[in-house]
């Protein structure tokens, strides 16, 4: 199975627990259930309601398991904005347009990327930092989706020194902060 089938499932199972996500389940399963162990089985005993209620509980509500990649490096900064728009000229670049709703640093349009263009890879492994931070706190939470991000982090090169230092300072401080205008 290559890394483009992990990307692609990945992508879908990031995604919001809608109508469609389960519609499409049994696809992704088919396709790729030998590399996300016992996640499917995992939500579908949760079942649609409680599925949905944990995404959000998990993805809206907690700052340290956001899917917006950017947020890690970034903060809320202005600098994140750079980063945004660098992500849409690098897709751009690539003849590949995002849908006007979407951010370019959403976990899953970032994986479908990776699943559709060859650089795909290295613009995840430039995130790897905080797709580890992310993966350990879903994991100090007991969610089932901590074993999606493991499944996309261990089809990645091996972290760099570099990396899981960065990855360290974060769990430390969290991600940059910005004191615009704010008098001390």
């Amino acid at each position: 199975m290559t890394k483009a089938v992990i990307w692609q499932a990945a992508a879908h199972l990031l995604a919001y627990p809608d109508e469609r996500f389960w519609g499409r389940l049994p696809l992704i399963e088919e396709a790729a259930s030998p590399h996300f162990p016992g996640f499917v089985a995992e939500i579908r005993e949760l079942g649609a309601g409680e599925l949905a209620a944990h995404y959000v509980e998990m993805f809206d509500l907690k700052r340290r398991c956001c899917l917006y990649l950017t947020y890690y490096t970034d903060g809320d900064t202005r600098r994140r904005g750079e980063s945004l728009a660098a992500l849409k000229g690098r897709y751009r670049s690539a003849g590949w347009e995002l849908m006007e709703d979407e951010l370019p640093d959403y976990l899953p349009v970032m994986l479908e990327f990776a699943a559709l263009d060859a650089t795909g890879e290295a613009l995840l492994a430039g995130h790897r930092s905080g797709l580890e931070l992310l993966r350990a706190a879903l994991e100090g939470y007991g969610s089932p989706y901590a074993r999606v991000i493991a499944t996309v982090t261990g089809a990645l090169p091996p972290m760099t020194a570099a990396q899981r230092a960065q990855a360290a300072k974060l769990a430390r401080g969290g991600p940059p902060a910005e004191s615009v205008g704010v008098y001390r």
